[in-house]
């Protein structure tokens, strides 16, 4: 209900009133017009409420939103960073708290980074609604607080029992609060160069991918695991700072009952609109879909390394290959999103994971490292475009006022396969006594999941083309009626003048 349609209801009870001092046959008449629907009096127009009227809003394009793409960078590469990263701490958490009796040591350890990807995209959805209630700025400031405490008790923890809780869970849940309003408030400064300024923003995970693991190995070394993780907890603090820059532009819809509750509906909480769209229904189950062995590689082929290569193998370079192509495809795809018309951008996700895919398949075949650095550095190259296009396709699926839960719902449905995908990975190897099984199927899901949004494009130009159709029936419909009644008034009008004739 909007503000322009709320009428106090004393303001009715004295509408169709003739105004002192109207002659009474001027009143006469005029009832005498109203039965035959010709009125003519004047109804005073209902002063507009302040703020009624939607007023365009133009995107500044630039100005503090270059300061908020900053602290949006700083946001996804403090975050994905760690979590890209975690194949160098699982090599300490097994070192720290394994056992070789343990049959499952790698699953179970595999656990805590999957978990913690997992619950990141899991909150997604919970954060989309937070993020509607209290804005951008309370939920990113709210959530590195959390992760801050989460990260903070994990390096107190002397177990991989705890570590699930405080690092898979707490430390998680503050990433992903943190994480989606990055997403969201750039939509509040940027439309025209919005692909490019998500690349930039995206390239902030590259960049920490690039560096954290040579930071992280130093560290681990000098200072031991839990100290690392104390280190850790100052990106969380900066991460604090950078959520108070996400001023909103954008204007709020009034949530206010006439009880003055500021409680919004439920339909605004839990916005189904998103559902209605086809294309977004299989964009929400395609990448998925995609993803069950995406986060395999950043897990595992660290480990895998060390076994295929020795210990001795530089396998941090990997991680800094991943990296750097990533950033650079970021950076390149989201300007290249920018001139691809609609839903079209799909066609640039449905690539990415046909190659990731099949790099995947081809880590076990690489018998020299010189052949994984080049297979390392054609899946970051694609994981970066598929990666920093996701806004601008939540973008046209949906619409700027749902972009936001329609983001966060296919995040919580990513949560799944992110979760499930490393440990699935890690059994294979405790039980073959390889990796190669676990990379080989690790390739098969990206391949399928690029599939299935072949059918994107299809779909919406499907709906599009029924659209023009209705509207262009619906004119001829309202057209044909209008002919029908002139044809019978005429009719009507011929037969009443018969009538006078005969008379």
């Amino acid at each position: 209900m909007t503000e322009g349609n709320n009428m106090p209801e004393g303001d009715t009870a004295g509408k169709d009133e003739v105004p002192v001092g109207v002659p009474a046959e001027e009143k006469r008449s005029e009832e005498e017009k109203k039965e035959n629907g010709q009125s003519s009096v004047p109804i005073p127009e209902q002063p507009a409420a302040p703020g009624a009227e939607e007023v365009e809003f133009v995107h500044p394009e630039g100005g503090w939103g270059w300061l908020v793409m900053l602290a949006a960078m700083w946001c996804n590469g403090s975050v994905f960073g760690i979590q890209n990263a975690f194949g160098i701490l699982f090599l300490s958490l097994l070192r720290e708290f394994g056992s070789e009796d343990d049959e499952d040591l790698r699953f179970k350890t595999a656990l805590v980074g999957s978990l913690s990807m997992g619950m990141i995209f899991f909150c997604s959805p919970i954060v989309s609604v937070f993020t509607d209630i209290l804005g951008c700025r309370i939920t990113a400031v709210g959530g590195a607080a959390v992760g801050l405490v989460g990260l903070l008790a994990s390096s107190f923890v002397t177990s991989l029992g705890p570590m699930y809780f405080t690092y898979g869970i707490v430390f998680a849940c503050g990433c992903s609060f943190a994480y989606q309003p990055s997403l969201v408030i750039l939509g509040h400064y940027f439309k025209k160069r919005l692909g490019l300024v998500n690349g930039i923003v995206t390239a902030g995970s590259s960049i920490f991918t690039i560096t954290l693991p040579f930071v992280l190995s130093g560290l681990l070394d000098k200072v031991g695991l839990q100290n690392t993780m104390r280190v850790l907890c100052i990106l969380m603090f900066i991460l604090m700072l950078a959520g108070l820059t996400y001023r909103p532009l954008l204007p709020v819809k009034s949530s206010n009952t006439r009880t003055g509750s500021r409680c919004p509906p439920m339909s605004q909480i839990f916005n189904v609109n998103i559902w209605k769209s086809l294309g977004y229904r299989i964009w929400a189950f395609g990448i998925p879909a995609a993803l069950y062995g995406y986060f395999v590689p950043y897990v595992h082929l660290m480990k895998h390394v060390e076994e295929r290569f020795g210990k001795e193998a530089n396998k941090e370079v990997l991680l800094m290959c991943i990296g750097i192509t990533s950033c650079v495809g970021r950076l390149i795809f989201g300007r290249v999103a920018d001139y691809v018309n609609g839903v079209n951008k799909v066609y640039l996700q449905v690539t990415s994971f046909f190659v990731i895919g099949l790099m995947s398949m081809m880590i076990p075949l690489c018998n020299i490292f010189g052949a994984l650095i080049a297979v390392c550095l054609l899946m970051g190259l694609f994981d970066g475009c598929f990666i920093c296009i996701m806004g601008p396709i939540a973008f046209e699926l949906v619409g700027d006022k749902d972009v936001s839960q329609a983001i966060g719902f296919l995040l919580g449905l990513m949560s799944v396969p992110m979760t499930v995908g490393p440990p699935i990975a890690g059994f294979l190897r405790d039980r073959l006594g390889s990796y190669d099984v676990a990379f080989y199927l690790a390739g098969i899901p990206p391949i399928f999941g690029g599939a299935v949004l072949c059918l994107i494009p299809w779909v919406e130009a499907r709906r599009k083309r029924k659209e023009k159709e209705d509207a262009l029936n619906k004119e001829q419909g309202e057209l044909l009626a209008g002919q029908k009644r002139d044809h019978e008034k005429a009719q009507e009008d011929a037969l009443s003048k018969t009538g006078e004739s005969v008379l």
